[in-house]
């Protein structure tokens, strides 16, 4: 797996924080989880349920010897927006990040709930109406 960072640009391996002095470009030769900064939320920017959980699973990834507090707060959060959402297609995905979680899938986790940021803001909005399952 190669990465490249431009001058400056921060990257999050295995909970190391490294940054570039200088464009480089990095080959990854084992198993390493990793996050680029470009993908780092800041917290003043986790203003919805999903973008909160985001967050969440986020410290997860960058520290994970000391996950344990994030994992209960992924839990309850989590749960917490499953209750409250009745758009079928949503709480899927959400089922979906919560096994990714599980099996300690956390960077595609995170690329799961960024792919339900568009569905949130919809749901938030009142422009998508809930789904329904229909038996064939």
């Amino acid at each position: 797996m190669y990465i490249s960072l431009r001058a400056g640009e921060k990257v999050y391996i295995n909970g190391a924080v490294l940054r570039a002095q200088r464009k480089v470009s990095l080959e990854l030769l084992n198993d390493a989880t990793f996050l680029l900064e470009a993908h780092v939320m800041k917290v003043e920017d986790a203003t919805t349920p999903l973008r909160q959980l985001y967050f969440i699973v986020q410290i997860m990834l960058m520290n994970p010897t000391d996950s344990t507090s994030a994992r209960d707060m992924f839990n309850q959060s989590i749960k917490l927006i499953i209750d409250v959402t009745s758009d079928n297609e949503f709480r899927c995905g959400l089922f979906t990040i919560k096994d990714l979680v599980r099996s300690n899938r956390v960077f595609d986790a995170l690329r799961a709930i960024r792919g339900l940021f568009a569905a949130e803001g919809e749901i938030l909005n009142g422009d998508r109406r809930p789904s329904s399952i229909h038996a064939a």
